[in-house]
């Protein structure tokens, strides 16, 4: 006998994994804890599979559950749509976006606001996220559509949008890092594509190095940088005028352009094809309004 999922079960087992939390998805759907532990033992049942394991505190999905949700998202949304087809009374279709931290101060308002217009009964959830997360996120269904950071050559990730320049960066009034001084890092947490880059370029070039701080705020990066905690990398975009940048400092190695791409969720529906030209269409021209990238 074929299985048959109950969609209310699905739908717990995604508001629980977006939220983090499952103890937080019962809030959200205002159901006891343990229905909504019943309700995941129901899909195990339906399924055959272990689709959840404990890590910690909370619980997280399997390989398994990994799979079934991103069809379980796909199944909610005909769902919906096909209740709001019918003027059944549902929950405003979410649809979730993701974007780096660079970007957050202008691209996502206007890609909301431009989306909004459109679209008022919409939910939108947005994310700014460190770049190395939000790829995982869009391939595993839990963002429907961002704009992320790679290195050149790319060509399986996504849409390319442009290249931009990355450059080393300091506060204005930061001495100059000589060719045989240690260079000081600012960097965010690791597995940051920036960070790789500057490591693996003052190695190549010899250069002495150490972090002098590391943070997984793009503010926080911006406040050391103005403390004088060392020099920086970032690309040109919104950097704020008194961080300049630095790439002529003696001895500093040349830094390569890194690609900026749009990303979309296979499971998305129409709402978030729309949203993610939206996205395109307001980041490049933000990008070429700034003038730091080249389209490809």
């Amino acid at each position: 006998m074929n299985a048959s999922f109950d969609i209310d079960a699905l739908r717990v087992a995604v508001v629980g994994v977006d939220l983090g939390s499952f103890a937080r998805a019962a809030v959200e759907l205002g159901r006891s804890q343990s229905s909504v532990s019943m309700q995941l033992k129901k899909l195990e049942q339906q399924s055959g599979q272990q689709l959840f394991e404990r890590k910690g505190r909370g619980l997280v999905p399997t390989e398994a559950g990994e799979s079934l949700l991103q069809y379980a998202r796909r199944i909610i949304a005909l769902n919906d749509e096909a209740a709001r087809a019918l003027g059944s009374a549902v929950a405003p279709e979410t649809v979730r976006l993701g974007l780096p931290q660079d970007f957050y101060d202008d691209i996502m308002p206007a890609t909301v606001r431009g989306f909004a217009d459109g679209h008022p009964d919409a939910h939108v959830a947005v994310r700014a996220g460190n770049n190395h997360t939000i790829y995982d996120d869009v391939l595993n269904g839990r963002l429907d559509g961002a704009i992320a950071f790679f290195p050149k050559g790319s060509t399986s990730k996504g849409e390319l949008l442009c290249d931009l320049p990355l450059l080393w960066v300091a506060h204005e009034d930061l001495p100059q890092v000589d060719a045989g001084d240690e260079v000081r890092l600012v960097l965010f947490n690791n597995r940051c594509l920036f960070r790789q880059t500057a490591v693996t370029r003052l190695d190549q070039a010899k250069r002495r190095w150490r972090a002098a701080l590391t943070t997984p705020s793009l503010a926080a990066v911006w406040a050391a940088l103005r403390s004088h905690f060392g020099i920086g990398v970032r690309v040109g975009h919104a950097v704020p005028d008194d961080i300049q940048d630095v790439s002529g400092w003696p001895g500093l190695p040349d830094l390569p352009s890194i690609e900026l791409r749009l990303l979309r969720s296979a499971g998305g529906g129409a709402l978030s094809d729309e949203m993610c030209d939206l996205l395109r269409q307001e980041t490049l021209a933000c990008v070429e309004g700034s003038g730091v990238g080249g389209r490809s």
